[in-house]
């Protein structure tokens, strides 16, 4: 049962809103299968996301207010039972989880009805209410091979999510499949990692195995689950080198599966990765300490500036947006590799708005691929003409990745650079800066097409189009939020540093 727990839900709900929150879009997935049309499957993954989205809101709300919220499944107490623990770290991701999720699924019905075959539109939707109880269970659960659990169920269900594009891109077969095959090995090597840590510490328990860690971290086994642990997270985190299978995902897939890989895939696996390098993996250990410069932040600064550099040669609009999140990725691998409190808060923070602004970026794309099936940056070309409104959300989008002042970036990019330089590191300021400027030449090659691009031919001058309001309103949500965090960033800051409080805090244990 929960801890001492206070919300604004039904006593009932409230109680076992931890567990609720991951059951419920998972329970709904068979139903949304078995309704006979993809309108009807929508409607089942709305109520799920609707739910989970209440359910997280509560649940934040409750930690802010009590602290740790504790569960233990079938009343079998921890650490013999397994545990659904939140603190305010998972907390923001659970929130970022379902409201990305419910905005998705808003967004969706007109890009999955044009995209996908109208006999798998259910199956669709079901397959996405399994990935969001996943990446739910994932950022909720106590025990670290749940853990491995629940991201098997987000990558098969993503990989099936991914495949279904090839209605659109037969490409997006050999992108599903490639996803398979890396998202495999990272799976085997967490799992490796964590039979490690059974065999030293006798207990799957996150919160059991950091008590244990600090007496037996000179151990061989130790240090070797820390490795491998490393490199499967790493991979799904999309953290360079381990970022291949991300670009032609999120290039190849339907536009809603890219919008919701986007805003919400890695920053799960980055939120374990904060997990068990600071809370369950004694973080003042010396290959712990280590692993923060020659690990994450010599790679992160590598994957900021290989990725913009990839992502400006690019001339497929959505591979040069899946570039661009592989050097947004290495912005918040720096800040875990800061290490400090400012580090990881900055981290955070850029995970958060991250979200806003790529979800806004891929939403706008996708409306334009849906009225005149663009893909190429020279298909761009004049829909400023054409689309005024979305081409307007699509340059928030654009100038907040780069940090232009008056967008939510602003702030993510002048929180790294400080918590680089309070921590002595002026090469990693250096380096923020100069990704910055680099991303600044590819979004100026997407917004010169769009807004100074000549209108081509077959398009004709006087074509013009409204975006459906199902995909507007999530899209102005999202690009609005960009402009109004910036003037008040006080909710979103206030989240990112509880989190990182939390996990210097120790908050698993």
């Amino acid at each position: 049962m929960i801890d001492t727990l206070t919300s604004f839900l039904p006593p009932l709900l409230a109680d076992h809103a931890v567990v609720l929150a991951v059951v419920i879009p998972l329970t709904l997935a068979p139903v949304a299968a078995i309704m006979p049309n993809g309108r009807l499957g929508w409607l089942v993954a709305l109520l799920g996301t609707l739910a989970a989205a209440i359910l997280t809101i509560a649940i934040a709300g409750d930690v802010a207010q009590n602290g740790i919220i504790s569960y233990a499944l079938g009343d079998w107490a921890p650490p013999h039972g397994i545990e659904f623990r939140v603190d305010a770290l998972n907390a923001a991701v659970l929130v970022l989880v379902a409201v990305l999720g419910l905005l998705g699924v808003v967004y969706a019905l007109p890009s999955v009805a044009d995209e996908i075959a109208r006999d798998k539109q259910s199956l669709f939707y079901s397959a996405f209410l399994v990935c969001i109880a996943g990446l739910m269970g994932v950022a909720s659960t106590g025990d670290a091979f749940n853990m491995f659990v629940f991201l098997e169920i987000s990558s098969i269900s993503t990989y099936t999510l991914v495949g279904m594009g090839a209605g659109n891109d037969r490409r997006a077969l050999t992108a599903a499949y490639n996803y398979l095959i890396l998202g495999t090995i990272g799976a085997t090597f967490f799992v490796i990692g964590v039979g490690f840590l059974y065999m030293a510490t006798g207990t799957l328990n996150m919160a059991d195995i950091a008590d244990r860690l600090p007496a037996i971290q000179d151990s061989r086994v130790v240090q070797a689950a820390f490795a491998f642990i490393i490199v499967g997270l790493g991979l799904k985190a999309a953290m360079f080198p381990l970022h291949l299978w991300l670009p032609n995902a999120y290039a190849f897939a339907p536009n809603f599966v890219t919008v919701f890989l986007a805003s919400t895939a890695t920053k799960v696996a980055f939120y374990t990765l904060i997990r068990f390098v600071f809370d369950i993996f004694p973080s003042d250990a010396p290959f712990v300490q280590v692993s923060f410069l020659w690990v994450f932040a010599v790679l992160g600064v590598i994957g900021m500036i290989a990725g913009s550099i990839q992502a400006i040669f690019q001339n497929d609009a959505r591979r040069l947006l899946a570039f661009s999140s592989v050097a947004q990725v290495g912005y918040m691998m720096l800040g875990l590799g800061i290490g400090t409190m400012a580090g990881i808060s900055a981290g955070v923070l850029h995970l958060l708005n991250h979200a806003m602004m790529k979800g806004a970026l891929f939403m706008a794309l996708g409306i334009f691929a849906l009225r005149f099936g663009v893909r190429q940056i020279s298909d761009l070309s004049g829909l400023a003409r054409s689309m005024p409104a979305t081409s307007v959300a699509f340059t928030i989008g654009a100038l907040s990745l780069v940090g232009v002042p008056m967008t939510v970036g602003f702030w993510s990019k002048w929180y790294l650079v400080g918590a680089a330089l309070e921590a002595g590191w002026w090469w990693a300021a250096a380096a923020v800066i100069i990704s910055s400027l680099l991303a600044l030449g590819y979004v100026a090659r997407l917004l010169a097409a769009i807004w100074v691009g000549k209108v081509p031919v077959h398009r004709g001058e006087e074509v013009h189009s409204r975006a459906p309001l199902s995909m507007a309103v999530p899209l102005w949500i999202l690009a609005a939020a960009n402009i109004v965090f910036f003037f008040d960033l006080s909710p979103v800051l206030e989240m990112a540093r509880a989190a990182a409080e939390a996990a210097f805090a120790g908050g698993i244990r």
